[in-house]
């Protein structure tokens, strides 16, 4: 979908880059339904499943190729499926724009308390500006992090071609909430008035905790294949060496379970949600206050 009316930023709004990832999705559906041209300033751009076939699916990767567009950047013309889409994006999409959103939330396997993520950037300005679109965007929470997936990443991508991006962590376990899709919906408009392009009346704004996730102790990982059994939940306060997790054994149920801690304190902001997991799959991610 796009609008383009009288002169104003160019803002690009994307989500289904991960398939099975849906409260943005269902909120730029939303959003191109209901928003009228007249209210727009400049030009606004909605790509709302940006994998389509793994959306299709239901999948957080391609069905066609097994590619993960998140991690595909900067693509390749003449490459497979997943490859194809990334190159468009980076490099037919993305040029010009002067911001964009990339809505992501924990999928089928991770749920997140709804939250603003900011890819951490070298450059203060840059931050300073994509913390503002997330403060505007008025998520319970926002983390600024390493960027996902390295330089492969939709954020990576826009850092790019020039364009200040913000991505989420709306929810997820693969099933949407009123609470969520609300927060996806009402950041939305938020944050496209904070750049001046939607005009006319915007939600009330919202506070956001203003935190960050800066290394690999923040993140809590199955240290064997079996039933993973949670020990805290999520927005608990936790403390280093504490443990996070019990993991049980089908086979040899008289073993005593495994448990694996938390190597910091910090917020619990996401949490893992089948209860079936094998050595190397994500438990829990914390977060620090800034």
């Amino acid at each position: 979908m796009r609008i383009r009316n009288g002169e104003g930023p160019n803002v690009l709004l994307v989500a289904g880059n991960h398939g099975d990832e849906w409260e943005g999705q269902i909120g730029l559906g939303n959003l191109i339904r209901n928003i009228e041209a007249r209210d727009v300033r400049g030009r606004l751009v909605i790509l709302p499943s940006a994998n389509f076939p793994a959306a299709l699916e239901g999948r957080r990767t391609s069905p066609i190729d097994q590619g993960n567009l998140n991690r595909a950047f900067p693509g390749d013309a003449e490459g497979t499926i997943t490859q194809q889409i990334a190159y468009w994006i980076e490099h037919a999409l993305l040029p010009g724009f002067d911001y964009a959103c990339d809505f992501h939330s924990g999928g089928s396997s991770l749920i997140y308390i709804p939250s603003a993520l900011v890819a951490h950037h070298p450059e203060p300005a840059i931050l300073e500006r994509t913390i503002g679109l997330a403060k505007a965007f008025g998520a319970p929470v926002t983390f600024i992090s390493k960027a996902p997936g390295g330089d492969r990443a939709f954020t990576s991508a826009a850092s790019r071609q020039g364009v200040v991006a913000l991505t989420t962590e709306l929810g997820g376990g693969g099933f949407v909430t009123p609470e969520s899709l609300s927060i996806a919906e009402q950041g939305m408009r938020r944050v496209l008035a904070h750049v001046g392009l939607l005009q006319g009346p915007v939600p009330p704004p919202a506070a956001t905790r203003l935190t960050e996730t800066l290394g690999d102790d923040y993140y809590v990982y199955a240290s064997e294949g079996g039933l993973f059994e949670p020990l805290v939940e999520l927005g608990d306060e936790v403390s280093a060496r504490q443990p996070a997790a019990r993991i049980h054994f089908h086979h040899t149920p008289w073993r005593e379970p495994e448990i694996v801690a938390f190597e910091r304190p910090g917020l619990v902001i996401c949490k893992r949600v089948p209860a079936r997991c094998e050595r190397g799959d994500c438990l829990f991610q914390l977060a620090t206050t800034r």
